[in-house]
């Protein structure tokens, strides 16, 4: 397992320890807290050393999950490196039926997939489950909310970047997190955001759900590669936010 420079992945570095500690967990850990098998991160001298001081090993982490998202084959023809993280994240996007342009920025694509499935969320929704969110989010008229609105309503903070994209982020990723590995984001715990939280949790379960069906048939490999790239967006996110304000406070 070798690190190849990636521009999409070298912000990791630049993290604190306690940002990556969610994306370490979902590495090394299935959702019921077992070690994955066929992990080798914690098998490296670095994380062996450094551990739980996670910024020391930044890169050993980037080169799982290239790794993750290559053919083990052609891995070791490249001398245990793996893929560049694009290639990662849209072939989970293809396996995710997330509409993208492959032109697109890293940033685009990912909230893409994430707007994905929080669409999908939204379709399983019940008349009330869908004013509840509507009212946790803000919408000051619910009379009369659709689907198709509310769904207008979370594209269109996507567009709009800034906090509120990052605040949502969190909710989308943190309901997600809880599916896929069992517990939320240990840096989302903003009381003004949980009860939007808990409104999303169920129908996002159900969401991933139906997406496990299919990844259970597709290979072991996306039960690390989803839950990965999904940390990574609102890694990205919450540096991107936390650059822009200390951009503000310095200007």
């Amino acid at each position: 397992m070798v690190y190849r420079y990636d521009s999409n992945l070298s912000f990791l570095g630049e993290l604190k320890s306690e940002d990556l500690n969610d994306l370490v967990y979902c590495l090394t850990h299935d959702k019921d807290g077992d070690k994955r098998f066929t992990e080798e991160l914690t098998q490296h001298a670095r994380y062996k050393r450094y551990y739980p001081n996670h910024s020391m090993y930044w890169e050993e982490i980037s080169a799982e999950i290239q790794c993750f998202g290559a053919n083990t084959f052609s891995t070791f023809l490249r001398g245990g490196k793996g893929v560049e993280y694009k290639e990662v994240l849209t072939d989970v996007c293809d396996k995710m039926k997330v509409n993208y342009n492959k032109n697109s920025s890293i940033e685009t694509i990912e909230k893409n997939m994430l707007m994905k499935i929080l669409e999908d969320a939204i379709e399983k929704m019940s008349p009330k489950e869908l004013n509840e969110l509507a009212m946790s989010t803000g919408v000051k008229n619910i009379s009369g909310i659709t689907k198709e609105s509310m769904i207008g309503v979370f594209q269109a903070v996507f567009r709009a970047g800034g906090f509120k994209s990052y605040q949502l982020t969190l909710i989308v990723v943190n309901a997600i997190a809880k599916a896929l590995i069992g517990r939320g984001l240990s840096f989302a715990g903003n009381a003004a955001l949980t009860r939007t939280m808990a409104v999303l949790v169920g129908p996002i379960g159900w969401a991933i759900t139906g997406l496990w069906t299919a990844v259970d048939i597709a290979g072991t490999a996306y039960r690390v590669t989803i839950p990965a790239v999904i940390q990574i967006s609102v890694l990205r996110q919450k540096y991107i936010y936390e650059k822009q304000i200390g951009e503000v406070e310095f200007s």
